[in-house]
């Protein structure tokens, strides 16, 4: 650690830095044991959802998202990401006023902790912002001990053209403290989300505490928010500086220290290069990096009917170690960056992407180029209506296709994260865009717990045809010793319309074979011992290995 700290801070602050976390670490010793926490298997797929996404009158919502996912995901998903509940100000939660507080009105750290005892708890550490009614902010504008530098103060006439910018808007935002002395401060996403100084001894402390609440509460997975970002320094692009992959080394020490076992991902929506740099040699950074490449890519590739780039994208996949894993996902709390598509895609194959989602009733973001121009920055639309056939408003086959896009999420080595409204079916929610005026607000409609029930126990209804099978999915991916996140992987080439993935270990051979095209075909798989037939999984029935059908996006996960 004191390394780390001394790359950071220098030889005589990194004592300074030392010696406070000590005594942090000291306060937080005693949870080491209570702390501890298995490593990631084939058993492991995460849930994620707001607190309040369900709700029901008389109850606290997290006692409502407790009940559902007790009544539905116990032996499917084995955790559950809860996305910030603390009391915030703006962003949905992300612009957080108190990091040690449940907001009153979803419930209490009782009801997070029950749900803990449950699942595996994956909490959200907003390490880059903090709320500008914040009290720790208004600490700092009055100039109160211990948060003098909370914030980064800028001379408006610095250059900083060269700076990242992640939204189109502005990077400075004026505030005037209570002396009367007005500055300018950096706001990487909002005038609301103020940027915590982390040159600020006072701040690394406040967020290692916070850090290690967290695990004292029973969190087993934590996820950094916006950690790219954290660092700055004028003259660089002050993304993925070599401070901000430190403070990843220092939490993930602390966490080594006082709770072995409890994993770190980054939340780094960049190309795929930048991205993985955040596993660092394989055992001193995150665990778990988001695979962001795959939700754009992988719709491209439906809309398309094409394997053939997701496939030689996929085969490029690695990790630096059996310990570090991707966090594969295809829907999220915010919409589908394209970022990540730099250098697979081009800017024409993009634009005809964004065209699609506008056309099934999605938004697209656009960022700022240093040229003046603009470009798509993240397509803002539910999963489900993406993959829609914009020609056909009754598409007979969006159900087929939308599950065969979430299987190939489910086979990819690493752990699979499900967000709720894409396996409750969510449909693009656009009186909400229109409540709130935010493009994201389309995928995080809140539902009533009881309404969506009576929904699902309709089997012909549009929820039901997606919840059940792709419970069944999640379910039988689970209990397979191939899809461990360290079992080996290969990407085969059955056809230019079929996503196989042959997964292996020493108990099981298994392939996930995905029709990503309406055509039914059949495809033969690579030779196979004993008889040449093989048993699906899924569907259970047993095929020559040399001709294995496939309906229009059709799954089949023969096993040897």
């Amino acid at each position: 650690m004191q390394t780390i700290l001394q790359r950071i801070y220098g030889k005589q602050k990194a004592a300074v830095a030392a010696s406070r976390i000590a005594a942090v670490l000291d306060v937080f010793s005693p949870q080491q044991a209570a702390a501890q926490a298995g490593p990631l298997t084939e058993a492991d797929a995460i849930l994620v959802t707001y607190g309040d996404t369900l709700t029901r009158e008389g109850e606290r919502p997290l006692c409502t998202l407790h009940r559902f996912a007790t009544q539905h995901f116990k032996g499917v998903f084995s955790g559950v990401h809860i996305l910030p509940f603390f009391p915030y100000s703006s962003d949905d939660g992300f612009s957080v006023t108190d990091f040690f507080s449940v907001r009153p009105d979803l419930g209490s750290w009782e009801d997070i902790r029950a749900i803990g005892g449950d699942f595996k708890l994956m909490v959200d550490l907003v390490a880059n912002h903090v709320s500008a009614e914040s009290r720790w902010f208004q600490n700092y504008l009055a100039g109160e001990k211990g948060f003098e530098h909370l914030a980064i103060e800028v001379d408006p006439a610095a250059d900083l053209s060269g700076v990242t910018r992640p939204r189109s808007l502005p990077l400075l935002t004026a505030f005037e403290k209570h002396s009367g002395r007005r500055v300018h401060l950096w706001t990487t996403f909002s005038a609301d989300q103020i940027d915590l100084n982390y040159e600020s001894l006072d701040v690394l402390e406040n967020m290692v505490r916070a850090l290690l609440f967290y695990v004292s509460q029973g969190t087993r997975i934590i996820r950094l928010d916006a950690v790219a970002y954290v660092w700055k320094q004028i003259g660089t692009p002050c993304i993925h500086l070599p401070q901000a992959h430190d403070l990843v080394r220092l939490f993930r020490k602390v966490l080594d220290f006082i709770a072995p076992g409890v994993v770190l991902i980054t939340e780094t929506n960049v190309p795929h290069e930048e991205n993985i740099r955040y596993f660092g040699d394989g055992h001193d950074e995150a665990q778990l990096v988001y695979n962001f490449t795959l939700p754009p890519l992988l719709l491209y590739s439906l809309a398309r009917g094409d394997a053939r780039v997701l496939s030689e994208w996929a085969q490029t996949l690695a990790t630096p170690s059996a310990d570090t894993a991707f966090f594969n996902f295809t829907a999220s709390h915010d919409g589908i960056g394209v970022r990540p598509l730099e250098g697979i895609l081009t800017a024409t194959d993009i634009s005809w992407l964004a065209d699609i989602v506008r056309r099934n009733g999605g938004n697209v973001s656009m960022k700022g180029n240093p040229d003046g121009s603009q470009s798509p920055y993240e397509l803002n639309i539910t999963y489900v209506d993406a993959l829609r056939n914009p020609d056909q408003p009754d598409d007979p086959l969006l159900v087929s296709r939308f599950l065969a896009s979430q299987a190939v999420a489910l086979v990819l080595p690493g752990v699979p994260a499900v967000y709720i409204h894409s396996i409750l079916g969510s449909r693009n929610w656009t009186e909400g865009v229109r409540q709130t005026g935010r493009a994201r607000t389309i995928n995080r409609q809140k539902l009533m717990a009881d309404a969506l029930a009576a929904q699902l126990a309709d089997p012909q209804g549009f929820r039901a045809r997606i919840f059940f099978p792709y419970l069944d999915l999640v379910r039988l991916r689970t209990r397979q010793p191939a899809m461990h996140p360290a079992a080996g992987a290969q990407i085969l080439c059955l056809d230019d319309r079929v996503f196989t993935v042959k997964r292996f270990c020493r108990e099981q051979t298994l392939f996930a074979v995905t029709n990503l095209s309406a055509d039914a075909l059949t495809v033969a798989l690579p030779e196979t011992k004993g008889d040449g037939v093989v048993t699906d999984l899924i569907s259970r029935r047993r095929f020559p290995a040399d001709a294995v059908p496939l309906s229009p996006y059709g799954i089949r996960w023969p096993s040897l």
